[in-house]
């Protein structure tokens, strides 16, 4: 496994596996498949209602709790509950977690922001992060924060480089984790001629050059599927390096344009909704 150093000197896998859209039973079985694979980064979130299964898969996996490095995220109805973390640490079943965000910048975020100073104060998160925060959110936190986050977790991928954000988290030491990092099931970024050849070249599918792009620009990649073998083939990405000419052909691919548009209208409609814990 290939790791990286967040600004608290915490090292964090830069290969792991998303939970988002996976029941429980799935989450459960595909946590418990990728670490026995390797994995050893797992990313949920409350949003995602699979926390206790996510804490299943881990203890059945057999591997040390101290050897894998879990995030979950606190949702917007959760930032005003002063048991929310203790409440994600129960489901989870762990006494704390690798790394905490807040998902959205909806509701009352600073107060889910101090939540995540708090946790980190008390040892209950060893990193915090900040989810979906880019333009005039990030702008806004970087006047209010005690805390530098270590992470922020945010649609990127060739098409989508997140280049004006990254300016502002080279300032801070702020890393990347990407999601959408396939391009959400868009055949046409997965058939660019450029994956094509150097998946040739390198005995690679054009999914796995483009997941070994982003751990090259410093990104660290949560893929999530339920499919065992989609599973292994993500992971089997680190025994290759993309040179400098071939990091500069696929730069050429970006278009500033994302997969996802967020609506102000959905972030109030985030800030009510309130995921249904019992069945997680």
């Amino acid at each position: 496994m290939e790791y990286m150093t967040l600004n608290n000197g915490i090292k964090c896998p830069v290969v792991g596996i998303g939970t988002f859209m996976l029941s429980p039973a799935q989450a459960e079985n595909s946590v418990r498949e990728a670490l026995k694979m390797g994995y050893r980064l797992i990313d949920t979130a409350n949003a995602y209602v699979n926390e206790r299964a996510v804490g299943r898969g881990m203890r059945d996996s057999g591997v040390k709790r101290e050897e894998i490095f879990l995030s979950t995220k606190l949702w917007p109805s959760e930032y005003e509950n002063p048991n929310a973390v203790n409440e994600t640490l129960e489901r989870l079943g762990v006494d704390c977690v690798d790394l905490l965000y807040i998902h959205q910048p909806a509701g009352n975020w600073l107060a889910g922001y101090r939540q995540l100073e708090k946790a980190y104060k008390e040892g209950k998160a060893k990193s915090i992060g900040i989810s979906n925060f880019e333009g005039e959110y990030i702008a806004e936190l970087q006047t209010k924060w005690e805390i530098v986050p270590q992470l922020i977790q945010v649609e990127a991928h060739p098409y989508f480089t997140q280049k004006e954000l990254r300016h502002t988290l080279d300032k801070y030491g702020v890393k990347l984790m990407s999601w959408y990092p396939l391009g959400h099931g868009d055949r046409s970024l997965i058939e660019e001629p450029v994956f094509a050849a150097l998946g040739k070249k390198y005995g690679k599918t054009p999914a796995q050059v483009i997941l070994r792009w982003h751990t090259q620009m410093g990104f660290a990649v949560i893929p999530g599927s339920k499919n065992v073998d989609h599973i292994r083939d993500n992971l089997n990405i680190l025994d290759f390096t993309l040179t400098d000419e071939e990091m500069a052909q696929i730069a050429k691919l970006d278009k500033g344009e994302r997969y996802y548009h967020r609506t102000e209208a959905q972030l109030k409609q985030f800030a009510g909704w309130q995921p249904d814990f019992e069945k997680a």
